[in-house]
C-alpha cells in the first residue's frame, strides 16, 4: 500500500485565509497494485497530475498550507465522491442512475486512465475498494476539512484553491474555434463555489504572471470544488487546472525545459492569492 494518505507542508504562522491542495498529484505506487494493472509504470501515471504539488510547494513561504496526496489517482480519486463507486470495477456495487463519470470510469476507484486505457483485467474486490477509501480518502478529506476550519477560525474565511493539470489536447477544440489556447482554467462551478471577487482576484493573479485564463470550460470544477465551496459559510472553493505542456513533457512524464519558468510565474502567483483577503488580526480590546 502507499506509505502515507497525504502530506502538509504548513507555514510558520498561518498568515493566509487560503488553503492550497493537490489531490490529484500522489506517486507512490504500491508494488501490490503495479503486479496487478495491465499497464506500465509510465502509461499508469498518466491521469496524474504530476509535478503540480512541486509547483505550489511555495505556498508555507506565504503562510498557507499545502495538502498533496499520497496515493496516487489511479489508485483511489480523492476527487470523487464516495458514492461515485463504480460497478464494472468493483464486485458487488449495483448500477445506479447515469453519472458521466463513472460511466467514463473515472470514479472514486478508477478503472481506466487518460485515454480510456483500462487498468485492470477483471474487478476489484468491495473489501479492497473499502481499505483504500478509509486508509486514503478519508483521512485525506478528514485534514483538508480541518485545515480549512482553521483558515476560517483565524481570518474570518477560507479559500480553497484545488490544483490541477490538465493535456494540452484538452484545450485543443477551443483553438479549433478560433479562441486563444488558455494556459489556465479557473473553475468555481460557474459561481456556485466562491465569491465572484475572489475569482477575479485569482484570475488577476494568473493574468498578471503571463498566464492566458479561461473559466469552467471545459473544467468548471469536480468533487472537491461542489463538496467544499460554501460562500454562504464564508468557505470559498476554486479548481486550477493548468496545460501541461507547460512545464512537463507528457509523453515521458518529465519536467520540460519550461519547468523552472512555470514555477516561478507560480510562485508569483501563489503569493498573490495567498494575500486575498487576509483578515486583520483583531486587537485584544476589540
Amino acid at each position: 500500500m502507499s506509505k502515507v494518505a497525504f502530506k502538509v507542508l504548513s507555514p510558520e504562522k498561518l498568515n493566509s485565509c487560503v488553503v492550497f491542495a493537490s489531490p490529484h498529484s500522489g506517486r507512490d505506487y504500491p508494488p501490490s497494485f503495479m503486479q496487478r494493472t495491465l499497464l506500465d509504470a509510465v502509461t499508469i501515471r498518466s491521469s496524474e497530475d504530476a509535478f503540480v504539488d512541486l509547483l505550489f510547494e511555495k505556498a508555507p513561504e506565504f503562510g498557507a498550507p499545502l495538502i498533496k496526496a499520497g496515493a496516487p489517482r489511479a489508485f483511489v480519486d480523492l476527487n470523487r465522491s464516495l458514492e461515485e463507486l463504480d460497478p464494472a470495477v468493483i464486485e458487488g456495487v449495483r448500477r445506479q442512475g447515469h453519472n458521466p463519470r463513472i460511466t467514463s470510469g473515472l470514479g472514486v476507484i478508477p478503472r481506466v486512465v487518460a485515454n480510456g486505457r483500462e487498468i485492470y483485467r477483471g474487478k476489484i474486490s468491495m473489501n479492497e475498494a473499502d481499505r483504500r477509501i478509509a486508509l486514503y480518502w478519508r483521512p485525506y478529506h478528514q485534514m483538508l476539512q480541518r485545515l480549512l476550519d482553521m483558515a476560517r477560525q483565524v481570518h474570518g474565511q477560507a479559500i480553497l484553491i484545488d490544483c490541477h493539470s490538465m493535456p494540452h489536447e484538452a484545450m485543443d477544440g477551443m483553438v479549433r474555434s478560433g479562441r486563444a489556447r488558455p494556459d489556465v482554467v479557473l473553475g468555481d462551478r460557474f459561481g456556485a463555489a466562491a465569491d465572484s471577487t475572489i475569482v477575479d482576484e485569482i484570475e488577476s493573479a494568473f493574468t498578471s504572471a503571463g498566464f492566458t485564463v479561461v473559466r469552467n470550460a471545459p473544467f468548471a470544477g469536480a468533487y472537491v470544488v461542489q463538496a467544499y465551496g460554501r460562500p454562504s459559510r464564508k468557505q470559498h472553493a476554486i479548481q486550477v487546472e493548468i496545460d501541461r505542456s507547460l512545464y512537463m513533457d507528457e509523453r515521458l512524464i518529465r519536467p520540460n525545459a519550461g519547468f523552472e519558468d512555470a514555477k516561478s510565474r507560480l510562485q508569483e502567483v501563489i503569493e498573490t492569492v495567498a494575500g486575498i483577503g487576509q483578515a486583520r488580526v483583531p486587537l485584544a480590546a476589540e
